[in-house]
């Protein structure tokens, strides 16, 4: 049995990021090498040194909507907090609310805007599912998802503590290649690129391409179960268009790297491999794929990523993809490596630094 706790990690308060680095491609650069344990330490910029050309380099171009909303009770003026997660059709949402005991099925919550003044958008809570979340019905809007822009906050996740949303954080939570809008949280991974810098890439000959994976809020949820292959994952709506599917097939095929910025763009690619014998194809649905050790890789040569929480999904995929199909060989790297990272004071989660697993 692989444990939950078993991926569990001390990191000292202070070493999660708060803010962003002054600049994108500011922040630090950790390259570990699987094969030898090797561990570098280089700068964001530096990652051109990794890179050859034939390499394809796979980004999530999904975009972060501004899912936070706040909102009154009609009757009795009680304040609500709505974090949207996923939309079932025109105006009808899933979201989680805080605080949720109050938000019983009936219950009608006028929005706000930004300043706290009401809007004529009413939110009606329709249902709630086992896991606590509500089905909201919003009315006064001919589509409320046109609405978001003027009315919501980026969902920055609850380990970064703001009072208020600041003006920095609807760019800088954002990636600069960011397409179709959906995610309630950023592919943070993403977020160290500048236009520069991928031109750079470019002329290397390495052929950058896109897939979308439009980020679910289980990406912050705790592993609940002891046994972590006991743990459901959230589904996620992905889609993989041509040209990504001819530039990865033919990479694999002749022999280059298949270089995938973040998790999320790691789960859209083994997804995928897993239906069509290792191999890319056109698709549009969701996964709820759960890599952990000892999950081997079809797709993905190396990965570019960011410092984990402790005991979550993401830090057991990148501990399965240290080591692949080995059961603690993968797990004892990661925790190896990021106790280096501690005593580094290298900064971790969405806003920190970077990792790359070559």
């Amino acid at each position: 049995m692989v444990r939950t706790a078993d991926f569990h990690f001390d990191l000292p308060p202070e070493l999660i990021a708060q803010q962003p680095a002054a600049r994108r491609d500011g922040s630090r650069l950790l390259v570990l090498e699987r094969k030898s344990a090797e561990i570098a330490h280089r700068q964001f910029p530096d990652l051109l040194e990794f890179l050859k050309s034939g390499d394809v380099l796979v980004l999530n171009n999904s975009r972060v909507i501004p899912a936070r909303l706040h909102g009154a009770n009609e009757k009795t003026g009680g304040k609500f907090e709505i974090l949207l997660l996923e939309e079932n059709a025109p105006n009808d949402w899933w979201a989680m609310m805080r605080p949720g005991k109050r938000a019983k099925i009936g219950t009608q919550i006028r929005l706000q805007e930004k300043n706290g003044a009401a809007t004529k958008i009413v939110a009606t809570v329709a249902a709630v599912n086992n896991e606590g979340h509500r089905r909201l019905q919003f009315s006064g809007a001919e589509d409320f998802f046109q609405e978001l822009e003027k009315l919501g906050e980026m969902p920055l996740p609850p380990y970064i503590e703001r009072a208020a949303e600041k003006t920095e954080d609807q760019e800088r939570y954002q990636t600069v290649f960011a397409q179709p809008a959906g995610s309630v949280a950023a592919p943070t991974a993403g977020l160290h690129f500048t236009p520069e810098l991928l031109e750079k890439i470019r002329a290397l000959g390495v052929k950058i391409c896109f897939v979308t994976l439009h980020v679910g809020a289980g990406t912050f949820l705790p592993v609940k179960a002891e046994n972590i292959a006991d743990h459901q994952m959230h589904a996620e709506r992905f889609e993989v268009g041509e040209a990504t599917v001819h530039a990865v097939n033919e990479a694999k095929k002749s022999g280059h790297r298949v270089i995938a910025v973040g998790t999320t763009a790691t789960r859209t690619l083994e997804t995928i491999a897993r239906l069509n014998a290792g191999k890319l194809n056109v698709y549009v649905g969701k996964t709820d794929i759960f890599l952990y050790p000892p999950a081997e890789f079809q797709i993905v040569d190396a990965l570019l990523t960011n410092f984990h929480l402790p005991e979550s999904t993401l830090l057991m995929l990148v501990s399965a993809f240290a080591a692949p199909g080995e059961k603690t060989g993968g797990r004892e790297l990661i925790l190896k490596t990021y106790a280096e990272a501690i005593c580094e004071r290298y900064r971790f989660f969405s806003y920190g630094d970077a990792m790359l697993i070559l």
